[in-house]
């Protein structure tokens, strides 16, 4: 068996030319993994869209409806930064999908990657940062609804707080939610995760992935969850327009073998989504992302999943 990768062709919709939003890098993604070797064709898996009622067991039914068919105000609209169409609801849609069918292809193999998502500056009601619907907190309680999880640890490690997705389970036991994350920098208002670690401007490799240390195992042993949830985030690389943090390509790679050997190693199972990343060299973002999906290849095959 080897490392199941989810995709789908409607992740990417077209936005207006010169958009600062990279959304290109899911199809490059896709195609990297290809060319390089990474992944075969079969090993890709396709979602489906899910029906609203999975999408409303975190977001409010007006919020859906009114994103879904193109209602939403404009004021919401300039929030999420993203301009409305039927193709970009569409791919909301079907990239939550693509979480929620890694998560149960994580929980049957022990390891899965998405090739989109981590959505998590979106709260029940509006979205926010490019952030329409949060994927990941939609995915645990679909997975809860089912039977299939009762407890699940988020490790966000993109370089802005997930403060969404901190907001949805701020009062629920059932998921814990830690978030490693710049500290100065969006969203300017901070929510309370049930972990967070704020780094300062800056921070370079090694000072990032022993702050790292200082935390996940003993989460894993204290959570004790039944399937953990990774938003690997590229955006604390020192290239990221977005970032403020000075993380290398090696430091990013060390980081996903850390998190996911750290994980693999104590039997938790592991759905990892990629999070942010802005670049204005497109080539060099997307080689970003693929760094997780090239390190939970090699974990995956040393744990001979």
């Amino acid at each position: 068996m080897d490392l199941p990768i989810i995709y789908h062709p409607d992740y990417v919709a077209p936005l207006p030319e010169g958009h600062r939003f990279p959304m290109s890098k899911f199809r490059q993604l896709y195609e990297l993994l290809l060319a390089d070797g990474v992944a075969n064709q079969e090993q890709f898996h396709t979602p489906e869209r899910p029906q609203p009622e999975l999408i409303e067991l975190v977001h409010t039914p007006n919020y859906v409806q009114a994103y879904c068919e193109g209602t939403l105000d404009a004021k919401a609209q300039r929030r999420i930064g993203l301009p409305w169409s039927p193709a970009l609801a569409n791919r909301t849609c079907v990239a939550v999908g693509g979480t929620i069918l890694t998560a149960k292809l994580a929980l049957n193999q022990g390891l899965a990657c998405n090739t989109a998502g981590g959505t998590h500056h979106a709260f029940p009601n509006y979205g926010s940062g490019f952030c329409i619907f949060n994927d990941l907190a939609i995915a645990c309680r679909v997975l809860q609804k089912f039977g299939l999880v009762q407890k699940i640890l988020i490790v966000d490690l993109d370089v802005h707080q997930g403060d969404g997705t901190a907001f949805i389970f701020q009062d629920d036991d059932s998921v814990f939610t830690f978030s490693m994350h710049c500290e100065v920098n969006f969203p300017g208002t901070k929510q309370n995760s049930d972990l967070d670690v704020p780094l300062p401007v800056g921070m370079e490799d090694d000072a990032y992935l022993q702050t790292l240390a200082n935390y996940l195992a003993d989460l894993l042993s204290k959570v004790k969850p039944d399937l953990v949830f990774y938003d690997a985030g590229v955006d604390p690389h020192i290239g990221d327009r977005l970032g403020k943090l000075a993380l290398t390509d090696a430091g990013i790679f060390r980081r996903e073998m850390q998190v996911l050997s750290t994980c693999m190693s104590s039997g938790y199972p592991v759905a990892c989504v990629i999070g942010g990343g802005y670049a204005d060299d497109m080539k060099s973002l997307v080689w970003r992302h693929s760094l997780l999906h090239r390190a939970a290849s090699e974990v995956y095959q040393h744990y001979k999943l």
